[in-house]
């Protein structure tokens, strides 16, 4: 699929399939008919302007080089392809614990485990996406390994690494096994409703990027009020329990669903009684995490002009600093698409290029990152910097 004598309509054909889309689902979500897809694919119709070779590429989460059969970035693109590849390779492994010496050589020990997980979500919380490519199928191989061995400590560790798998391959676009990972943290945390609550987080993430708003804010919901009893409980489990009815508040609001207010306003008492420049669970949850969700909310509820002012004074707090750069880089994606929505392409390109100086990897990695940066060399006042941007990423 490499050769440029391809023909591009098989080249399309060939990713649809590996993307486990029929044709009418491909077709739905490029807003096309399904024989406008099969002649395509046929080579019957030719594929001539550059925006439809975009959109093709970005619902096939591909980069346009890809898809046309010269990658200029062979070396990135081959290297995020593998890597997602190993991870996939690596949950497909079933180890049985045979009880034997020699299988328990194989196994982690324990603390090293510990250490290396912790690495990994610091690897994650500074946007490093290519770092964890590497990372993540070891990991989990010896998290999987070590579980049956360290029934308690182990069932941690093995959540704690699917999670973060989860949170990673969201990022890159890979719904599908994202969703694998998190059905396989949900199997394993069963039965410790902290646990339950922790996988939760991840889960709704894969279930709004799978289009299940529904679902997302249910399952979210139904885990936050499960940890949340009425008498006063740990900061940890506030951050948890606020961090899930975030969760719920923005899967509500793509809805269009007005709720989400309420939701994001109680979520918003918990995170006043835990402040800022805390990271339990890995949820980074505090009042400006609150704020950041609230542009999202007002965005998706329709009232750009809200999202961006409750952006530029979210961004002013102190909290701001303490927030992950991968929370950071991921809120100013949102926050260009709420100016571009406000017809203010300069401050979105501006917001995206603070993006990219923040985590590089978040618009080299992620295809929502790179469908913003398109939206934004496509406006006719786009300025010069962000059609550089896009034309360095191969999106221009």
């Amino acid at each position: 699929m490499e050769s440029e004598a391809v023909p591009l309509g098989r080249r399309v054909a060939y990713w649809r399939v590996r993307r486990r889309m029929s044709q009418q689902v491909f077709a739905d979500r490029l807003g096309k008919s399904k024989s406008w897809v099969d002649k395509v694919e046929r080579g019957v119709r030719s594929l001539n302007k550059v925006s439809t070779l975009q959109d093709i590429a970005s619902v096939l989460r591909i980069d346009r080089s890809v898809l046309l059969g010269r990658d200029t970035r062979p070396a990135g693109v081959a290297a995020r392809i593998e890597g997602v590849e190993r991870i996939q390779g690596a949950l497909s492994t079933y180890d049985i614990a045979l009880g034997r010496p020699a299988a328990y050589r194989d196994v982690p020990c324990v603390e090293r485990l510990s250490r290396d997980i912790a690495h990994a979500w610091t690897t994650y919380q500074h946007a490093q996406y290519p770092a964890l490519l590497d990372l993540l199928p070891d990991l989990l191989v010896g998290a999987q390994r070590s579980h049956p061995y360290e029934p308690v400590t182990g069932r941690m560790q093995l959540v704690e690494t699917y999670r973060l798998t989860t949170a990673l391959l969201v990022k890159l676009g890979e719904t599908d096994l994202a969703w694998l990972a998190a059905d396989r943290a949900m199997a394993v945390a069963t039965g410790d409703p902290l646990l339950v609550a922790a996988t939760t987080v991840q889960l709704g993430q894969v279930l709004r990027a799978a289009g299940r708003a529904s679902t997302a804010a249910t399952t979210a919901l139904a885990a936050a009020y499960r940890i949340l009893p009425a008498e006063p409980v740990a900061a940890p489990h506030l951050s948890l329990c606020g961090t899930l009815l975030v969760q719920a508040a923005l899967a509500v609001a793509r809805q269009h669903d007005d709720h989400a207010v309420a939701l994001v306003d109680e979520a918003a008492d918990l995170a006043a009684e835990i402040g800022d420049g805390h990271d339990h669970h890995h949820t980074g949850f505090g009042p400006t995490a609150v704020a950041l969700a609230r542009v999202t909310i007002a965005h998706d509820l329709g009232t750009p002009d809200e999202a961006v002012a409750r952006h530029e004074e979210a961004v002013r707090r102190d909290g701001w600093r303490w927030l992950p750069t991968e929370h950071r880089a991921a809120h100013l994606v949102d926050a260009a698409r709420a100016y571009l929505d406000v017809e203010d392409p300069v401050t979105a390109a501006r917001t995206l290029l603070d993006a990219e100086r923040c985590a590089p990897a978040e618009l080299r990695h992620r295809p929502a990152a790179q469908d913003v940066l398109v939206r934004v060399t496509r406006h006719p006042r786009a300025p010069a910097t962000v059609l550089r941007l896009a034309a360095s990423l191969g999106v221009a």
